[in-house]
């Protein structure tokens, strides 16, 4: 009797997210992992990640939980040791901040650029050597904040401005080297982000001068994120994005996102944006 021959099953395809202890993160781990993903799920503390698990326990599906604090090179380095290759980096952790500049430290403005921004370049740079033996892709979840400036958003909106040039300048020089750039741009999304944003209990006492316009702010906001989009929502279309043979560059994830983002894409003096965030303020 001779023994049938095995037929190779193809290796899974292998993407490393960041910042999956919640959120589009965590949706978007479990997402990749049910579309068949070999998904690298990483966070700064791993004794938070309960609620990945269980989210993956409960789609079927099995992730590989590493560390990772994507501000510091070193946790990067120990992160991707013995990793031999990688198809896709998504690149989502990041930090909310609500502030205005006369009252805060530029200290302040240095630590959200520092994981918004220089976290996002320390895995990329990290990453990109794999990537390119795999003519793979990296995924960075900015925001619509990265395309118009918002009232209180200041540092916040400064570090994604960063990452989206970064990243439209990058993404023409790494497609000689094979890999694709893109990045994905959420408007409100229904999270833990927003509560993660540091504003204290007592913001508009504190807000000193500028406590008519943050009262006027926050109301705003407040009445966006009532109808924002699920962060299983923004998951599918980063997955699809994973997938896509030739992805675009930019993702706008929403009807709503593509709205606003449009005023300035299309904004050629700069009086459209301004007459549309001025109005959250007044």
């Amino acid at each position: 009797m001779t023994t049938p021959a095995t037929i190779p099953t193809a290796t899974p395809r292998t993407v490393l997210v960041t910042g999956t202890s919640s959120g589009i993160g965590l949706a978007t781990a479990v997402t990749a992992a049910r579309a068949g993903w070999h998904v690298i799920a990483t966070m700064r503390d791993t004794a938070k990640a309960g609620a990945l698990l269980a989210a993956a326990d409960e789609a079927g599906v099995s992730v590989d939980l590493r560390a990772l604090d994507v501000t510091d090179p070193a946790s990067v380095t120990a992160c991707l040791a013995g990793l031999d290759r990688l198809d896709a980096l998504v690149n989502n952790a990041g930090a909310g901040h609500v502030g205005t500049l006369e009252q805060e430290s530029v200290d302040d403005v240095r630590a959200v650029m520092e994981v918004n921004f220089f976290g996002v370049l320390n895995v990329t740079k990290a990453v990109l050597p794999l990537l390119r033996q795999s003519k793979g892709r990296v995924l960075t979840v900015t925001s619509v904040g990265g395309v118009v400036g918002q009232p209180f958003n200041e540092a916040y909106c400064a570090a994604k401005f960063a990452v989206e040039g970064f990243m439209e300048s990058l993404a023409p020089v790494a497609a000689t080297a094979g890999v694709s750039v893109s990045v994905v741009e959420p408007g409100a999304v229904a999270s833990e982000f927003v509560s993660n944003v540091g504003l204290p209990a007592d913001a508009l006492e504190q807000a000193g001068p500028y406590a008519p316009a943050l009262s006027a702010y926050l109301e705003r906001t407040s009445g966006a994120f009532a109808s924002a989009q699920t962060s299983q929502d923004v998951a599918e279309r980063m997955v699809d994005l994973l997938d896509a043979e030739r992805p675009a560059f930019r993702l706008l994830t929403s009807d709503a996102a593509r709205a606003f983002a449009g005023v300035k894409l299309a904004d050629l003096d700069g009086s459209a944006v301004q007459n549309l965030t001025g109005g959250w303020v007044r």
